[in-house]
């Protein structure tokens, strides 16, 4: 579709949050959602496990607050997760009234049926039964239901397979994003621009993320000066299928919950030689025992695993709630019902990122984000199993307040300045494929970098060396003529790509200059926090250190860090 270059808002992401926050908007705003791929494919449409609230009698605010603290490491905002917690309840309402069709229950009266509520089961790290699904693909079932809404309302456009590059600012004020989008690279204006961009599990080579996933809303945020937040905290998810050729397809947690335990190669339930709770110890607790045990035990810890036995849970009961791993699993040759799961940690969930308020505000003027791309506060150091799904609609739904009227002047930059992308550098075949090999090169050894140096387990000299690496490859990027091109595109200015560049290309540019910032971004942090807590575990700094109860932080090119109060 031709592209309208002025809204009231735009949602940079396609997920959970994306999609939530674009139906709270008021219905008299323009709303524009910039999707890089197809509705819908996100990682929230991945998520297995469900979203946690509390809706049961036996349950409590006050124990979902304390689990969620608890799991934090002593990193949460106790405000924030407070907020979290108490505007649960009505959140789900809001999501069963769009038509999430969640698991039921059957209640009955004696031999008398009288109705149906939601199923809950128990996750790792909560105190009770809370956790909300529909089977294992609680995810999907939620984006598919919001992006079928979505596309039903006539004030919110959705531009597929659309790339938003930067921030536009000027005066330090956000008037909009500059885009990439059917062949071209334009400016499109908006009184307000939400980042609900995802995480950036792609920097790490062994990730449970979509391909989507390449931190773009942090590097954008980072390159308009906004503050960030705790970068280092990082979750690994402990049971993700490892198979040769097969992608790191994500073991619900909820797996562990209904009973299935976490053996080595001997049936040995190691997991408890770490901590009381076993397999349902914290997801980074769970994750570091792996990766010890490995360590210890196996031949080639890098490509061991270990196994999830489900012969503890009832055949009929994993058939009921689990019908997407069983799938999976079997296009992969492993039938569940009588074998074990081959399983390792993989990156899963960021916790830190840009920095916001309880009504989603970030540093930058005129600039909002929603979901993991942000450091609400909820998640301290570690993330409690599904409050992440929480987290999209509960701070979604605070933007039903934003303070903007609908004020969309018509602003067409197609009639603006015309020019063709000019690549003089870049003039023959030999020098385009030389630009390509750098790219695909770059995609190739970062991953593997941060997986070596920043993943589950850190220390300082690798820390170091794997800075100065990025450090160098960002130069070797910037030196790319595509990239000095690019970063001179003016505003009110549409640019035509020239025949020998795909959008496709393009795009990978942008992703590669993002995982580049963000790897670096999470390198710099785990080398200034010299201890051990939650996500960032340090092999030369072990334990928790009193002294570190801090936020880090950056902003631009300056670092610090911040008492919890501050």
């Amino acid at each position: 579709m031709p592209l309208p270059t002025s809204f009231d808002v735009i949602v940079v992401g396609a997920g959970a949050a994306g999609l939530y926050s674009a139906l709270c908007l008021p219905a008299n705003l323009r709303v524009a959602i910039v999707s890089k791929a197809d509705l819908p494919l996100s990682a929230s449409d991945w998520a297995q496990g469900g979203i946690a609230a509390v809706v049961d009698p036996q349950d409590s605010v006050d124990l979902h607050i304390a689990d969620t603290l608890r799991a934090g490491a002593g990193l949460c905002d106790r405000d924030a997760v407070e907020f979290l917690v108490t505007h649960a309840a009505p959140c789900i309402d809001s999501l069963v009234e769009f038509g999430v069709a969640f698991d039921r229950i059957s209640t009955t009266s004696g031999s008398v049926q009288v109705g149906d509520k939601l199923a809950l089961t128990l996750e790792a790290a909560h105190s009770r039964p809370r956790v909300l699904h529909a089977a294992d693909t609680t995810g999907r079932a939620l984006v598919s239901t919001l992006a079928d809404r979505v596309l039903a309302q006539s004030n919110i456009t959705v531009f597929t397979n659309a790339f938003a590059l930067d921030l536009w600012l000027e005066a330090g004020v956000c008037k909009g994003i500059s885009l990439l989008y059917q062949g071209e690279i334009t400016w499109v204006t908006a009184t307000a621009v939400v980042l609900a961009t995802g995480g950036g599990g792609q920097v790490y080579a062994q990730t449970t993320n979509p391909e989507v996933s390449t931190g773009d809303g942090v590097a954008m945020a980072h390159r308009a000066s906004g503050l960030l937040r705790d970068l280092e905290f990082v979750q690994f998810h402990p049971t993700a299928l490892t198979k040769a050729g097969a992608p790191r397809f994500l073991i619900s947690e909820a797996v562990r919950g209904e009973g299935a335990h976490l053996v080595d190669d001997n049936g040995y339930r190691f997991t408890f030689d770490y901590h009381p709770a076993g397999e349902l110890a914290p997801r980074d607790v769970v994750s570091q025992a792996i990766f010890s045990h490995l360590q210890k035990h196996s031949p080639d810890p890098t490509r061991g695993c270990v196994w999830l036995d489900l012969s503890p849970i009832p055949e009929a009961q994993i058939r009921h709630r689990f019908p997407n791993i069983i799938q999976v699993c079997q296009h992969w040759g492993i039938d569940i019902l009588h074998e074990l799961i081959p399983v390792a940690p993989a990156a899963h969930y960021w916790m830190g990122g840009v920095h916001t308020n309880l009504i989603t505000q970030t540093s930058i003027p005129g600039v909002y984000a929603v979901g993991e791309t942000t450091s609400t506060g909820v998640h301290g150091a570690n993330r409690l199993a599904s409050n992440s799904l929480l987290e999209c609609v509960v701070f979604g739904a605070q933007l039903a307040q934003l303070p903007i009227q609908s004020q969309t002047v018509a602003v067409d930059l197609r009639l603006s300045e015309r020019v063709e992308l000019n690549l003089p550098l870049v003039n023959s075949a030999e020098h385009y494929q030389a630009w390509e090999d750098i790219i695909k090169n770059i995609r190739q050894e970062l991953p593997i970098l941060m997986w070596q140096a920043a993943g589950i387990c850190r220390e300082q000299q690798s820390l170091e060396l794997a800075i100065n690496r990025v450090k160098l490859l960002q130069i070797e990027f910037n030196n790319l003529p595509i990239s000095q091109l690019i970063i001179q595109i003016l505003p009110l200015q549409t640019v035509i790509l020239p025949t020998e560049i795909s959008e496709q290309e393009l795009r990978a540019w942008g992703e590669t200059r993002n995982l580049l910032e963000i790897g670096l971004l999470i390198l710099t942090s785990a080398i200034m926090r010299t201890e051990s807590r939650g996500g960032h575990y340090r092999t030369d700094f072990p334990s928790i250190n009193p002294a570190w109860q801090l936020h880090t932080l950056v902003c631009g090119d300056l670092w610090s860090k911040s008492d919890l109060l501050e």
